[in-house]
């Protein structure tokens, strides 16, 4: 069993990225274990989660912006460039989506007698949010479509700066992040100037769930990529002032300590921005973190390492399909807090276990296979 379970760690990851990843799919995990709770309790656990989907964002932009800088530093920019950029990204990305997504769908098919794959066909395309509310098929899906369209339009846009308009790569790369940004941003004051928002689901499913009101999140991790990249020293030198400015904004924006209307210009235009921008104050310190040791290192990069199929099942598949199909009665009328708890552990424990044998025998040899797939 141990070995089952055992999973390789690269000597060359960065721990301080893992922390972030590894605080993220936490926070998310936890917030999704919401329903499984009474309110009277879940908000205890939610005093310390904070928005993991956007820490995914900005990270996710850094990393692949970081990847996108050296490509052109190192090759001349082409067609199949680019080309072989998707490839990697989408043999990263499709296999355990699509493999979550085969899956819901069998098991709709089986057991749903309303279900029709024709009505959930734009999963297929990440076009189920691109302008309107995510079905509540699938829900975790909804990052994803943005995190696609991220990959796919950044290098498009990429290459109509430096063919087309002649601007310089480093500068291209800045040209990009803040045409998309500023255009992202203009579209969600157009919404808030144009929609009635006054409830928490109507912003939640208009503002923070949609493809083109959240693209803007991973340019933030863009503009910390080109940072990185041409100015080291300085990313370097401020790295802790960096961290607690992030930090402070963090709690600000946690307690709203701005104190915001709710559903008001912040919080439906630049509240998003300001989240971002806290998660690209913390890079430059926990860029520096190069190595770790213990228990906790291991831990935080356990699971960092298998965040992506956490992500992917702990809602739907364990939560919905797999707890919500046992029989708790007996539990339930024995005692309320010893079956909420045995619940919430379950939920915890078959998402970790889950996803380790995920990772490992689904995920890494795709990972494997992939590297050697190139478009010459």
């Amino acid at each position: 069993m141990k070995n089952l379970l055992r999973i390789e760690i690269n000597s060359n990851r960065i721990y301080g990225l893992d922390i972030l990843r590894a605080l993220a799919i936490i926070f998310v995990v936890a917030e999704h274990g919401e329903y499984l709770m009474p309110k009277a309790r879940y908000k205890y656990i939610n005093f310390f989660l904070f928005d993991g989907v956007n820490i995914f964002f900005v990270l996710s932009g850094f990393l692949i912006g970081g990847i996108l800088i050296k490509i052109l530093k190192e090759n001349r920019l082409n067609s199949k460039l680019i080309i072989n950029f998707w490839i990697k990204r989408w043999f990263r990305t499709f296999p355990n989506y699509f493999l979550i997504l085969t899956i819901l769908i069998l098991l709709n098919v089986f057991f749903n007698d309303n279900f029709s794959l024709y009505d959930y066909k734009r999963y297929f395309l990440f076009s189920q949010n691109l302008f309107s509310a995510h079905p509540n098929f699938f829900p975790e899906a909804w990052s994803l479509s943005v995190e696609e369209w991220f990959y796919l339009l950044l290098p498009i846009v990429l290459f109509i700066s430096i063919k087309v308009l002649k601007i310089s790569i480093g500068n291209s790369i800045l040209f990009s992040a803040f045409s998309i940004i500023i255009s992202i941003t203009l579209f969600r004051y157009f919404r808030y100037t144009t929609l009635t928002i006054n409830e928490f689901w109507v912003w939640d499913i208009t503002f923070r769930k949609q493809v083109f009101t959240r693209l803007d999140s991973l340019m933030y991790g863009v503009i910390g990529a080109y940072i990185y990249s041409r100015y080291i020293i300085f990313w370097n030198k401020y790295r802790i002032q960096f961290l607690a400015l992030g930090l402070i904004l963090y709690i600000f924006m946690k307690f709203n300590l701005f104190e915001f209307k709710s559903f008001g210009l912040f919080n439906c235009v630049f509240s998003f921005s300001l989240t971002s921008i806290a998660t690209l104050f913390l890079l430059p310190y926990l860029s520096s973190v190069k190595k770790g040791k213990g228990v906790i290192f291991k831990l935080m990069t356990y699971t960092s390492l298998i965040s992506y199929s956490m992500y992917l099942i702990n809602l739907t598949i364990v939560q919905n399909w797999i707890l919500g199909n046992i029989e708790w009665s007996i539990l339930e009328n024995f005692n309320r807090y010893v079956f909420l708890l045995t619940r919430y552990s379950i939920y915890w424990l078959l998402t970790v276990a889950i996803s380790i044998i995920m990772h490992k025998y689904f995920e890494i040899p795709i990972m494997n296979l992939r590297d050697k797939i190139r478009i010459k």
